[in-house]
């Protein structure tokens, strides 16, 4: 018999929940009314989700909460009283982006199962075991990996006892999850905050290819490669859309799990995408799995393709024949919608009633009967009842001894003293003292045991963890003196150290294969210069990347890809998180250091002047910010030139990423222009039209940033560099010493520039 894949669906409110269920998924995805990355959804609330969970676990099916967005300082208490609440439940999982909340979790929450969110973007083997020290079991794969890639960092988790899963159908990001930060500036949207207003899916001009949406790509399908992903070993396939409606969620469940039905039963999968193709479709592509990214894998049109899809099923798509497929569609919704909405009404997520009996004597112990719906059960105190001298319920009553004031066991007392089952999946229905005797007592310590084994037991014999307090943090109280700091990418930048300048960080590509050895070079004649690893290292890309640590033996290193970060742990080197790991709160900071002594960190760039104010360094640990850099607003796996200027290729191949080095723009309706910008070795990137110039930080947050970092890479923006690059070196140490003349010449000298990051925050 084949090895089962468990079928994960979306579930943005509890329509889609209950559509889920109803249509077979194995496990369903959720977020709560806050902390989760898909905010425009309606979401459930805490109220709702001990009745969801018994519905789903009545029905075979588990339960993951989506906290996946990266969490500033203010909301640490919040989150906090929020994950005292949940790890009393029966939750089966819980879906993270942040680093803080890693922490949180893996110190004061280790009995709930933790999943690592698409956010994160896992895509190389250091990643996971990265993942895998914090107390990560399960791992989402970055979904611009191909069936090779997924396979091999398969075995790397499950050697680890780590399971994966792998986005399967659904919208697909242009960018890599997490590394984008189009919406954030464009908008004050942040796609790591679960906002993403979605700009890349909007109208540009018309581009030199004819294109008018040249960043809207299709939908991603893996329906036909089920075979190929159960080989590669794949333990949970994921379709997206929570911000969905119910009768989309249960189509398109309910089509994958028939494909999974044939494939366990017959050992074969449909080709026939056809229901797939009656909802909500860009159209679909299977192009990162079978490492065909090209022109096929865009679409110029952002909307629904199911219409279109349907009137060229006969071989010729016109007006009339939309206008039919439309009409058909339509009619075809509204059945599902009945169908399903028919289905769902008979599924509750209703607390169950919970009775209790309570009977006991003078001389006994207190019994109480507990009876669900599903079973009956008895708790005994581990003392007996005794007598009151006043039986008249008063307060200040006291036994036969006299010695102490003790609680009269009575209806209205019991139930005070039961009421935490009123938070579980259960509520109090009934409770019966008939089998009583009156004018009793119970030591509190005795009744308190009770309610704790009836709560282990409701709770699917799970122990109740108490309530853990605000990690009390505190400024480290050091004085810090800043530097400045450079990054560069060129041999030709090697002179611009001066007194003054700590650190010059050397850009390396994503791709090192083709440039090793140079490189070792370059490090070994230079070596005041610190490697700067890039976010995104896949495959061959990675192991080279650990290979260049090995050879070249580093004294110290910036890495923004967490699996450079693990190896670098591993070997002893010293180690900076790059501004692209999204560090946003003090312990993300504490994860880092204590887990992987790690020796500072850049903050994000996302941040604004109040939230970074919040955050409390650890005691040793230094903090940098980026002052001057163009902003990269995505990464990409996919040839953005395909749509924009042409391409003579038609997929995107290794000789690509090594060896292509363009640029252009786009612009949108609103006249934002945005640089397209490949250079050798690495990914395509969108940058914004204007750098980011923030000479402000200085003087508004003294005494906390060991290093400002000003990025002198040539990488062509809209913003005009009117000073030359040894001058601006000289003008921002001058700016750094207080100099005010030297401020003014830099904020006209580099401009038009921005600062909306810094203004708006996440």
């Amino acid at each position: 018999m084949k090895r089962e894949i468990e079928l994960l669906a979306p579930g943005g409110d509890i329509d889609s929940i209950k559509a889920a269920i109803l249509a077979g998924a194995d496990a369903v995805y959720c977020g709560l009314d806050r902390f989760n990355a898909r905010n425009r959804a309606e979401n459930i609330t805490f109220e709702n989700l001990n009745g969801i969970i018994r519905l789903a676990h009545k029905h075979r099916c588990e339960i993951f909460l989506t906290v996946n967005i990266i969490i500033v300082e203010s909301e640490i208490p919040a989150l906090l009283t929020m994950l005292n609440r949940l790890v009393n439940t029966r939750i089966d999982g819980i879906i993270v982006q942040d680093l803080g909340l890693l922490y949180l979790l893996s110190k004061y929450f280790p009995t709930l199962r933790v999943h690592a969110s698409t956010q994160l973007t896992t895509h190389n083997p250091g990643q996971i075991k990265f993942l895998h020290h914090l107390g990560v079991t399960r791992t989402n794969l970055s979904r611009e990996l191909n069936l090779d890639e997924i396979k091999k960092l398969s075995s790397v988790a499950h050697e680890s006892g780590m399971l994966t899963e792998v986005f399967v159908h659904g919208s697909n990001c242009i960018s890599f999850s997490g590394l984008c930060y189009m919406s954030s500036l464009h908008g004050g949207n942040s796609g790591n905050r679960g906002r993403c207003s979605q700009p890349c899916r909007d109208q540009y001009l018309t581009t030199a290819e004819g294109r008018d949406f040249p960043l809207n790509i299709k939908d991603n399908s893996a329906y036909s490669d089920l075979g190929a992903l159960h080989d590669a070993g794949v333990d949970s396939i994921k379709i997206e859309g929570r911000i969905k409606k119910y009768h989309y969620v249960h189509t398109v469940v309910d089509a994958w799990r028939k494909q999974l039905q044939q494939f366990y039963e017959q050992g074969t999968t449909s080709i026939d995408d056809g229901d797939l193709r009656k909802v909500f479709n860009r159209d679909f592509s299977n192009s990162f799995l079978q490492s065909s990214i090209g022109r096929e894998t865009f679409i110029d049109n952002p909307r629904d393709n199911s219409a279109l899809h349907r009137s060229r099923q006969g071989g010729v798509s016109t007006t009339d024949s939309l206008t039919v497929a439309k009409r058909e569609l339509y009619e075809l919704k509204t059945e599902i919608i009945i169908n399903v909405r028919e289905g769902i009404e008979g599924l509750s997520i209703e607390q169950a009633p919970l009775r209790i009996t309570a009977s006991g004597s003078a001389g006994t112990p207190l019994g109480l009967l507990i009876e669900t719906p599903e079973e009956a059960f008895t708790i005994s105190s581990d003392t007996n009842l005794t007598q009151l001298i006043d039986a008249t319920g008063g307060k200040g009553l006291h036994n036969d001894e006299g010695k102490k004031s003790l609680p009269h066991i009575d209806h209205q007392f019991l139930l005070k003293r039961l009421r935490p089952i009123n938070e579980t999946e259960y509520f109090i229905d009934d409770l019966n003292l008939d089998k009583l005797q009156d004018g009793l007592t119970l030591p509190f310590r005795s009744l308190t045991k009770i309610k704790i084994e009836i709560l282990f037991v409701l709770n699917g014999s799970r122990e109740r963890v108490s309530p853990v307090e605000m990690p009390a943090l505190k400024r480290s109280g050091e004085e810090i003196k800043h530097s400045l700091s450079l990054l560069i990418s060129s041999r030709d930048d090697l002179d611009l150290s001066v007194d003054g300048v700590a650190e010059i960080y050397f850009q390396l590509p994503s791709s090192t294969q083709d440039s090793s050895a140079e490189l070792i070079e370059l490090f070994n004649d230079s070596p005041q210069l610190v490697p700067w690893f890039p976010a995104v290292l896949i495959g061959e890309e990675y192991h080279a990347a650990v290979e260049f640590l090995h050879q070249l033996k580093p004294k110290k290193i910036v890495t923004n890809n967490s699996g450079v970060a693990y190896e670098a742990y591993q070997r002893g080197i010293p180690w900076v998180a790059g501004p692209y790991m999204n560090l946003v709160n003090s312990f993300s900071l504490l994860c880092l250091k204590e887990n992987f002594n790690c020796s500072g960190a850049f903050v994000s760039n996302e941040l604004n002047r109040e939230q970074i104010k919040r955050i409390k360094k650890p005691a040793g640990f230094d903090l940098y910010y980026s002052m001057s850099h163009p902003i990269v607003l995505m990464t990409s796996r996919v040839c953005m030139f395909h749509p924009v200027t042409g391409c003579e290729k038609n997929i995107v191949d290794d000789k690509c990423i090594q060896r292509c080095d363009k640029s252009s723009s786009i612009t949108n309706l609103k006249q934002v222009s945005f640089i397209i910008d490949k250079a050798k070795g690495g990914y395509h990137s969108v940058y914004n039209e204007y750098d980011f110039l923030n000479t402000d930080i200085v003087k508004d947050i003294p005494n906390t940033f060991s290093s400002f970092l000003i990025d002198l890479r040539d990488i062509k923006t809209n913003t005009r560099v009117e000073i030359e690059k040894p001058d601006i070196v000289r003008l921002f140490m001058q700016h750094l010493n207080g100099d005010s003349k030297a401020t003014e010449q830099l904020n006209q000298g580099i401009s038009p520039s921005t600062q909306t990051q810094y203004r708006q925050g996440i």
